[in-house]
């Protein structure tokens, strides 16, 4: 709870003092604006920008009050034109909250339903997979990761099978500690996943060393998680308001502001923050709106952060 309320904090002050609106009528801002795509290199398709992480936010069982706030959270996500929705067998009931909740929206299928794999074996992979499919109601997976790179050996085997059976459309790899990306980079030149997924932000980016350049080098779609240290970032900035500056690059939150300075990099092809809160999605969403900051504007990010 200290981390949703410190950005509830930190929203207050920068966007309704600066702009002066409501979380109430923030979701009615600029319906018919989407995000920008970008192409995921082993196919083209395009991509939004920013997408929805499910880790403890979706981890709601039944509960019908919870649910019904999520499909408004989902309604926010498509809205704004974002699609990837990220999940995994280790999130609790996310994967099945996810498909019970989707299957009951319109755009079910316009979504990117991503998941991952996350144990041993080849035959407890195997079941593990269809299990997830099953509980997120897809014949087709659009993306499955092999999670934290457990057993990773194995489970690439199966997941090359199973895009040439087209069971999956894309297969991938994850982690979320900056100890993970030589590792991160090595399967990426031997085994050329589509995706890679790993951490990174304004004040851990250890990614940009050579991790992020590798994956252009090879191809590689990425995924970055982790854009809030873990909702630090909140903490650190709470009480304070966003420079003006910010305001020239279609900055109006520091959740925005954390946010634009992910996706400003070029390698980035989606950020996907998790949130159980509307208004949340829409300020996150909305990061993938405007101008994306240039490398001075970058670097002045960094030190503004680092200054307070």
């Amino acid at each position: 709870m200290k981390t949703l309320f410190s950005r509830r904090d930190a929203l207050k002050l920068s966007i309704l003092g600066s702009v002066g609106f409501s979380f109430g009528t923030m979701g009615n801002l600029l319906p018919y604006s989407k995000v920008q795509t970008r192409p995921i290199p082993s196919s083209g398709e395009d991509l939004p920008v920013v997408g929805l992480g499910t880790w403890q936010t979706f981890d709601v069982g039944n509960s019908d009050a919870q649910r019904a706030v999520l499909t408004q959270v989902l309604q926010e996500l498509y809205r704004f034109g974002g699609s990837v929705i990220d999940s995994s067998p280790m999130y609790g009931s996310s994967e099945r909250v996810v498909g019970d909740l989707t299957k009951a929206l319109k755009f079910q299928n316009e979504l990117f339903y991503a998941t991952k794999v996350w144990t041993s074996g080849k035959s407890a992979g195997i079941r593990q997979m269809e299990a997830s499919m099953a509980k997120m109601q897809r014949e087709q997976m659009d993306l499955i990761q092999i999670h934290n790179l457990v057993d990773w050996k194995t489970h690439v085997k199966t997941l090359r099978e199973w895009k040439e059976k087209r069971k999956i459309k894309y297969w991938g790899i994850t982690h979320y500690v900056d100890s993970s990306h030589k590792t991160l980079e090595h399967i990426i030149q031997s085994e050329r996943p589509d995706f890679v997924q790993f951490n990174y932000s304004i004040n851990s980016r250890n990614a940009e060393k050579s991790l992020l350049d590798t994956t252009k080098k090879y191809g590689t779609a990425t995924i970055v998680n982790q854009p809030y240290a873990g909702g630090s970032l909140f903490r650190r900035v709470k009480g304070k308001e966003v420079p003006t500056w910010a305001k020239e690059w279609d900055i109006n939150s520091w959740g925005q502001f954390f946010l634009k300075f992910i996706l400003s990099h070029p390698n980035v092809n989606c950020v996907i923050p998790g949130t159980s809160k509307p208004h949340h999605m829409v300020d996150n969403m909305r990061s993938g709106l405007g101008k994306m900051p240039d490398g001075t504007i970058r670097n002045r990010m960094v030190m503004y952060l680092k200054s307070i």
